[in-house]
């Protein structure tokens, strides 16, 4: 354990703030209650830094394939969404090849030529599976969803896979997705949108992660532009008191000055703080541990490495979110 408190590792990357990080993420419902709408918006959303349902967006390229559309129907869903501008960080494309015919290629070859791509939305997960088999076990399931986190993680970027849901209703919701639970198991989250009928414009959008709080928001289809209206969230989202420690930290750096670099003990003696109250290696520990609420909260780059005679750490005070 020591070793594990030792490092610090890389904090995760919130491309909407409370709502997707890197990784894989399924988005599951029922047919035609409007998930495709709902991930051209996100899309969109990102390519342009606009807010998502009140969350802050980290404006990035994205990808989407809709891969059960052609490009007329995407022509006027999207002028139809969003006007004929145009965004041109958001990139298309209707045809794509299956996760064990070359899918992994030309999203490395994409992602290589296109750097600042950090959202890829594919819709559906069927189109790209394998059709060696029309039944799933736990272990298949497992694995196209793995493959898809290897390739979100070598690139530290969010995948969405879009999916159906099976019509038996459920106790908890999740266990709806079609397939089997590897499909959630390997994921790094989930989103569910239902309706409680087909015909209404309401419905309910349940988020579970790895790094989010769990979440329901119920938002409303507006037939006139084909977009989602956030109306409410169903929970107040649950925030960390703040520790007097990381707000004593964020104060070694601004935007005046914006990098800070030096020992644990010289951090110590700049905060006027006591080996005799925390030792340094201590200190050092703590945050590291917390490099994701540094980074998130206090928009601080925190990198700790570890030499001979001790820590060598450097505060970055980062550029300011525009939403």
């Amino acid at each position: 354990m020591p070793d594990l408190y030792d490092t610090s590792y890389t904090p995760a990357t919130a491309l909407i703030d409370n709502f997707l990080y890197s990784g894989v993420y399924i988005l599951a419902g029922p047919p035609k209650t409007g998930k495709s709408f709902l991930m051209a918006q996100l899309a969109y959303h990102v390519a342009a830094g606009m807010e998502f349902f009140n969350h802050k967006v980290t404006p990035a390229s994205v990808l989407y394939l809709s891969l059960e559309d052609d490009l007329v129907r995407l022509q006027k869903r999207f002028s139809r969404m969003f006007g004929i501008e145009g965004n041109a960080n958001l990139y298309l494309a209707t045809k794509a090849d299956s996760l064990n015919q070359g899918l992994e290629e030309q999203l490395t070859d994409f992602l290589q030529s296109k750097p600042a791509t950090k959202l890829i939305i594919i819709d559906t997960l069927q189109k790209i599976r394998e059709f060696s088999s029309a039944v799933y076990s736990y272990a298949s399931d497992y694995h196209i969803i793995t493959l898809l986190k290897e390739i979100a993680c070598r690139h530290n970027i969010c995948i969405i896979v879009v999916h159906h849901t099976r019509k038996m209703e459920a106790e908890d919701k999740f266990d709806m997705i079609s397939g089997t639970t590897g499909l959630l198991g390997a994921a790094d989250g989930a989103m569910i949108l239902q309706k409680k009928n087909r015909t209404d414009k309401r419905a309910q959008l349940n988020i579970v992660g790895r790094e989010l709080p769990d979440q329901e928001i119920i938002i409303d289809f507006m037939p006139e532009s084909c977009t989602w209206q956030f109306i409410r969230s169903c929970q107040q989202l649950w925030e960390e008191p703040k520790d007097m420690l990381l707000e004593q930290v964020a104060s070694l750096v601004s935007d005046e000055h914006k990098l800070w670099r030096g020992s644990a003990t010289q951090m110590m003696q700049a905060l006027n703080i006591s080996t005799d109250d925390m030792l340094a290696h201590v200190f050092t520990r703590k945050l590291n541990v917390n490099v994701d609420r540094l980074f998130h909260d206090y928009g601080i780059y925190y990198h700790n490495k570890r030499v001979n005679k001790g820590s060598d750490i450097t505060l970055q005070k980062l550029e300011a979110k525009t939403a």
